[in-house]
Formats: structure tokens, C-alpha cells, sequence
């Protein structure tokens, strides 16, 4: 049986040190350029190399994204980046264009290279082009089953990587290479700076009758019809494992911390359950479908997995998430009073019942007995967020728990 990897996303480092601390082998993040997902926060240079640092000694990876579709004017700069990161080292690049890979390969000789999903990487041939480039590891297409999955393991070196998507939001375009948001805000989705037009509500409007809006399907107020729901495999790991694969990756470099805790804490414990014993993560089921859907989805899916998608795989009427808990903060230390201190993100108030949520998987409920800021002014709510703050808990935590509190209604994206 090959070593399996958790592989979780991070859009800055206070995300990374919870990556770390709840499960995951490995952590993926961006700088400030080169990479798709430039709506994030992303690191600085800084900020990246105290990551990677944060991570070493707690003996997870860090994977740096520089996967852009580069044009000719993003290549020297593509190039002095490359140099940065040499000396930041990070444990491996992904890359998706072969520019930059050649690049790479001349200014980090020394660094891992992986094949990101936006390469199109569908078939064992194409693995094994890259395989002979340098690569040592390449991200499987979200197109492909786990049959073809299965049989591009059995084609390729031993020695070469699988990286799979297992979890979180999928694109409606082909291997991510979407054009739909430069076409329609002049914002390149291959180039980090996608606005997500697949999430929008759609009309047809013929031709004729300019300003009559017809129906695509559901009702006569349009439809989303490019809205996926999210991919989930988390009932699946003795599938994934059996195909091969060697990085469970999730997907989510714009989500929370909360999101980050909750999906890394419970792919940690199916798969630590499934290769103990398969007996272990079956009993456990119930319970990783309940945590899974904690955290912000659009209903679930699998995807390409088990074969093509139906219809059944899209939200036509609606594109809000899923959202049964408020993420309250993050614990960063506790002080010489038994305070817990905070940065606050949602409203909470002196007398409620909230929820640790600790890595080892338990949720334990306390209460609030007390709020301070940082004068050590007492209040009895905390309405303002990025707040610093102590609060008094009846049951104390420990750094890096995450605070969060059961909720009932939807928000939208």
C-alpha cells in the first residue's frame, strides 16, 4: 500500500498553523503572483518563508502554487520569483504551463516539481511526459474516474506521484480553464483572477426580443445552470486508496479557518481509521458525514469518480451554501488568568453556549462567562470582528482550538 498524503489548502498563516495542527501531511499556498487564486490573501514573501519554517518543525510539507497560463510579459518576473523561492525552499512548486515549468527547472533545480490539474493531465502518456521533464509528481484531471486513475498508476513509474482532488469546489470548465470571466469582466480565470461566473443566475434572450428573458430551465426567473455541487469523498477512502493515489488534495485556498479545521480534521481521521482498520472507518461513518457538512458546501457530489456527472450533479435553483456553523476565532494562546485569547470573527455574547472544536476530534460545548478586550475593558457581547480579545470559558481550550457556534439559516455566497 502506497504512503497516503493529506494535502490542505492555506490562504495565509494563520490558516497554515491550522492546517497543520488539525491533520494535514502537506499545506499548499500562494505568493502574491503566479498563482490562481488571486483573490486571496495569498503570502508574502515573509509570511512564506515563516510558514514553511511553522510547518518543518511540525514535520508537514508546504507546496507553492505558480500555475498561471503565463504570457510573454509574466515570464521575467515568473523568473526572479523562481529565484525567490529557491531561497525560501519550499518542499515543491505547482506548476501547470511549461514555460514556467522550464523555468523552474532552471532557477530551482533542486525543488520538487508538481503538475497542477490545469495542465489537463487525462492520460498516462501525458504523466509520463512529464515524469521524463523532471516532475515528480502530477495532479490528476477532475475528468477522470477512478478506473482511468487506477490504470494511469498501473502505466507509470512507480516513483511518480498521483495528486487527486477529493474534496471541495468544482469548476464547470474543463480542467479549470475556464473563459467565461475574462469574456465577461476582462479578468482572466487562467491567469489567478476568476470572478466566478458559474455562480451567476442565467436567462436565454433570443435574438428578436431583446429584454425578454426565457427560461433555461426550472422557472421563469432564470436558472444556475453552471452551479456545481461540491465534490466530497470522504465515504469513499477505501476507493481512493485502492486506485492509487498518493495525495488526497482539498480543494479551498479562499476559505476559512474554520473550513480548513473542519475538512483536514475529518479526511485526517478516515483515512488514520481506514488504514488501521476498515472495520474502524466504517463504525465512524455517521460521524464524518456529520463533521463534513459543518463547514460551508453547496450539497455534495462525486464528481467524475464512479463516471460522467448527470444533471443531478448541478444546483439549478439557487447558489447558496450550506452554512450550520459561525466560525467565532481562532485560540492563539491562553494567558496567566486561564483567558483565552482571540480574534474575534463573529458576534458572540457573555452567557452563550459555543463549541471547541479540538484536533484530536472532539467538540467540547462551554460556555461564555466573560469577554474582555484588549484593556481589559469588560463587555457583554463582541459585535466587532478582527477584535482582539480574552474571554473566560468554562471550559478552558487549548492554542490553535477553533471557536464556533451552532447556527440554523443559509448565507449567501
Amino acid at each position: 500500500m502506497r504512503d497516503i498524503e493529506l494535502l490542505i489548502p492555506a490562504n495565509n498563516l494563520e490558516v497554515l498553523k491550522v492546517a497543520v495542527h488539525f491533520g494535514a501531511d502537506a499545506v499548499y499556498i500562494g505568493g502574491e503572483a503566479f498563482g490562481l487564486r488571486a483573490k486571496a490573501k495569498n503570502f508574502t514573501k515573509e509570511e512564506m518563508r515563516e510558514g514553511i519554517e511553522y510547518a518543518h518543525e511540525h514535520n508537514v510539507k508546504v507546496y507553492v502554487t505558480a500555475n498561471i497560463l503565463a504570457h510573454n510579459y509574466d515570464l521575467e518576473a515568473a523568473r526572479e520569483y523562481f529565484r525567490e523561492l529557491n531561497e525560501i525552499r519550499p518542499d515543491a512548486l505547482i506548476i501547470a504551463d511549461p514555460g514556467m515549468f522550464t523555468i523552474a527547472m532552471e532557477e530551482c533545480p533542486d525543488i520538487d516539481k508538481h503538475i497542477s490539474t490545469q495542465a489537463n493531465n487525462t492520460n498516462y502518456m501525458t504523466y509520463r511526459f512529464w515524469y521524463d521533464q523532471g516532475a515528480s509528481r502530477v495532479v490528476s484531471a477532475r475528468e477522470l474516474s477512478l478506473k482511468e486513475i487506477k490504470e494511469i498508476r498501473a502505466s507509470i513509474p512507480d516513483d511518480l506521484e498521483i495528486e487527486t482532488f477529493v474534496h471541495g469546489a468544482m469548476c464547470i470548465s474543463y480542467s479549470g480553464r475556464c473563459l467565461l470571466s475574462n469574456y465577461f469582466t476582462g479578468r482572466d480565470a487562467n491567469r489567478g483572477a476568476c470572478t466566478h461566473p458559474c455562480r451567476w443566475k442565467y436567462a436565454v434572450v433570443e435574438e428578436q426580443r431583446p429584454g425578454e428573458y426565457l427560461p433555461v430551465y426550472e422557472n421563469d426567473r432564470g436558472t444556475y445552470i453552471f452551479n456545481s455541487k461540491d465534490l466530497c469523498m470522504i465515504e469513499h477512502i477505501p476507493d481512493i486508496v485502492d486506485a492509487g493515489i498518493d495525495s488526497l488534495k482539498i480543494e479551498g485556498r479562499m476559505k476559512t479557518a474554520l473550513y480548513v479545521a473542519t475538512v483536514a480534521r475529518t479526511y485526517r481521521m478516515a483515512i488514520d481509521h481506514y488504514l488501521k482498520d476498515p472495520a474502524i472507518y466504517e463504525a465512524h461513518m455517521d460521524w464524518y458525514k456529520a463533521e463534513i457538512s459543518k463547514c460551508t458546501y453547496r450539497q455534495f457530489t462525486t464528481g467524475f469518480f464512479y463516471g460522467k456527472p448527470t444533471e443531478e450533479t448541478q444546483i439549478y435553483d439557487s447558489n447558496t451554501y450550506i452554512n450550520e456553523y459561525t466560525y467565532l476565532g481562532i485560540v492563539y494562546d491562553i494567558d496567566e488568568r486561564g483567558y483565552a485569547h482571540i480574534e474575534q470573527r463573529n458576534k458572540f455574547s457573555v452567557g452563550d453556549s459555543i463549541e471547541i472544536m479540538k484536533p484530536d476530534g472532539s467538540n467540547v460545548e462551554t460556555i461564555v462567562r466573560a469577554i474582555y478586550d484588549e484593556e481589559g475593558n469588560s463587555m457583554e457581547s463582541a459585535p466587532h470582528p478582527k477584535q482582539q480579545l480574552y474571554i473566560d470559558l468554562s471550559v478552558c481550550p487549548e492554542p490553535y482550538n477553533l471557536l464556533r457556534v451552532e447556527r440554523k439559516e443559509d448565507t449567501e455566497e
